[in-house]
């Protein structure tokens, strides 16, 4: 312990200053979730989603896929000179419209399969999502992809697969129950809503993943990379 506070104590004023930032961030994630779960017995919804969407990144990292909001921290190689911005960009094309692809075509096969109840669901988390303003969508989107990294960011700490569920575990949750905006998640709910028969069309899609696909880059990429490249 006098070790790793020796080496605390000589970190640079900046370098303090940023990682204390982010340590006040983390706690006010926390209480914010805290916050949703003491709020009124209705948030319970949001709640038990969030214990089942983790699954998705842990697919995502344990088996090995491309996600394009967790590549967001790519953009640390290209601050170390390890990669260009063409290859970053590239990437980041390639990777998204590969998402958007497998989300439409999930959305496409459930299509069939959604009973009363949850076809009922299905329309309304979609047309409650394209009726987000450019600024709400674009701060929620930040929010979540921030969380997002963070939870990519420790897995590289993590040295074996059950550690690995853990740290993705509670990020992921954290940010579905605060109902924050995942533009790959968009990719599958809106377009579930709209084979759903929702009251939408396939602009709402657009209209959605451009404001939250820019709060995603910014959160990810700046305040998980960028942060701490410079910490």
């Amino acid at each position: 312990m006098e070790e790793i506070f020796v080496k605390k104590a000589e970190f640079s004023i900046a370098r303090q200053f940023l990682l204390g930032f982010l340590a006040g961030v983390y706690i006010a994630f926390g209480a914010q979730a805290a916050n949703v779960a003491g709020a009124s017995v209705s948030q319970a919804q949001s709640l038990i989603s969030g214990l089942i969407f983790p699954a998705g990144l842990i697919f995502v990292v344990i088996a090995g896929a491309e996600l394009f909001t967790g590549n967001c921290l790519m953009i640390t190689a290209l601050l170390k000179k390890k990669i260009s911005l063409s290859q970053l960009l590239r990437s980041w094309i390639v990777v998204y419209a590969g998402n958007l692809a497998g989300g439409i075509f999930i959305a496409w096969l459930i299509s069939g399969q959604l009973s009363v109840p949850l076809r009922e669901y299905t329309m309304k988390i979609a047309l409650n999502k394209s009726s987000l303003s450019f600024s709400d969508a674009f701060i929620r989107g930040i929010l979540c992809n921030w969380l997002v990294c963070l939870a990519v960011f420790m897995s590289f700490k993590a040295s074996d697969t059950a550690g690995k569920i853990l740290v993705l575990f509670f990020p992921v949750w954290l940010f579905v129950a605060s109902g924050f905006e995942h533009s790959v998640a968009n990719m599958y709910y809106i377009p579930a809503g709209i084979f759903a028969h929702a009251n939408i069309g396939w602009d709402a899609l657009l209209r959605n993943l451009i404001p939250v696909t820019l709060g995603n880059i910014v959160g990810g990429a700046g305040f998980v990379g960028i942060f701490y490249f410079f910490a």
